[in-house]
Protein backbone atom coordinates (compact mmCIF):
# COMPACT_ATOMS: atom_id res chain seq x y z
CA UNK A 1 0.00 0.00 0.00
CA UNK A 2 0.99 3.49 -0.62
CA UNK A 3 2.33 6.18 2.04
CA UNK A 4 0.45 9.03 2.15
CA UNK A 5 1.62 12.08 0.87
CA UNK A 6 3.47 13.29 -1.91
CA UNK A 7 6.21 10.92 -3.56
CA UNK A 8 8.37 14.04 -4.80
CA UNK A 9 10.88 15.95 -2.95
CA UNK A 10 10.58 19.24 -2.64
CA UNK A 11 13.66 21.30 -3.91
CA UNK A 12 15.75 23.16 -1.48
CA UNK A 13 14.57 26.66 -0.62
CA UNK A 14 16.97 29.36 -1.62
CA UNK A 15 17.74 31.74 1.63
CA UNK A 16 15.55 34.11 0.85
CA UNK A 17 12.66 31.47 0.92
CA UNK A 18 13.89 29.83 4.12
CA UNK A 19 13.91 33.61 5.50
CA UNK A 20 9.95 34.39 4.59
CA UNK A 21 9.37 30.63 5.89
CA UNK A 22 11.07 31.40 9.27
CA UNK A 23 8.81 34.83 9.33
CA UNK A 24 5.22 35.52 9.45
CA UNK A 25 2.98 34.44 6.99
CA UNK A 26 2.47 36.37 3.78
CA UNK A 27 -1.35 35.52 3.32
CA UNK A 28 -1.87 36.81 7.38
CA UNK A 29 0.13 39.82 6.31
CA UNK A 30 -1.59 40.35 3.00
CA UNK A 31 -4.66 40.51 5.90
CA UNK A 32 -3.45 42.29 8.46
CA UNK A 33 -2.92 45.49 6.17
CA UNK A 34 -6.57 45.19 5.42
CA UNK A 35 -7.58 45.47 9.33
CA UNK A 36 -9.69 42.15 8.79
CA UNK A 37 -7.08 40.17 10.74
CA UNK A 38 -9.47 39.81 13.73
CA UNK A 39 -12.31 38.40 11.54
CA UNK A 40 -10.23 36.07 9.99
CA UNK A 41 -8.61 34.29 12.88
CA UNK A 42 -12.10 33.81 14.35
CA UNK A 43 -12.90 32.47 11.51
CA UNK A 44 -10.30 29.96 11.38
CA UNK A 45 -10.91 29.29 15.11
CA UNK A 46 -14.31 28.40 14.13
CA UNK A 47 -13.11 25.88 11.24
CA UNK A 48 -10.82 24.85 13.71
CA UNK A 49 -13.33 23.80 16.25
CA UNK A 50 -15.91 22.51 13.95
CA UNK A 51 -14.28 21.34 10.67
CA UNK A 52 -16.94 22.35 8.68
CA UNK A 53 -17.75 25.71 7.03
CA UNK A 54 -21.22 25.56 7.39
CA UNK A 55 -21.21 26.18 11.42
CA UNK A 56 -18.83 28.69 10.51
CA UNK A 57 -21.58 31.17 9.11
CA UNK A 58 -21.55 34.20 11.24
CA UNK A 59 -17.77 34.40 11.22
CA UNK A 60 -17.71 33.84 7.08
CA UNK A 61 -20.18 36.69 7.13
CA UNK A 62 -18.31 39.47 9.70
CA UNK A 63 -15.01 38.24 7.49
CA UNK A 64 -16.66 39.16 3.77
CA UNK A 65 -18.36 42.29 5.14
CA UNK A 66 -15.18 43.57 6.40
CA UNK A 67 -13.39 42.86 3.59
CA UNK A 68 -15.98 44.43 1.48
CA UNK A 69 -16.06 47.74 3.41
CA UNK A 70 -11.81 48.05 2.75
CA UNK A 71 -12.31 47.09 -0.86
CA UNK A 72 -15.32 49.74 -0.64
CA UNK A 73 -12.88 52.78 0.54
CA UNK A 74 -10.26 51.78 -2.00
CA UNK A 75 -12.57 52.84 -4.67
Amino acid sequence: MAKPGHSWSRPRAGKEEEEEEEGEDPLDARIARTGCLEQHRELQECMERHRDWRECQAQLRAFGACMARREHREY
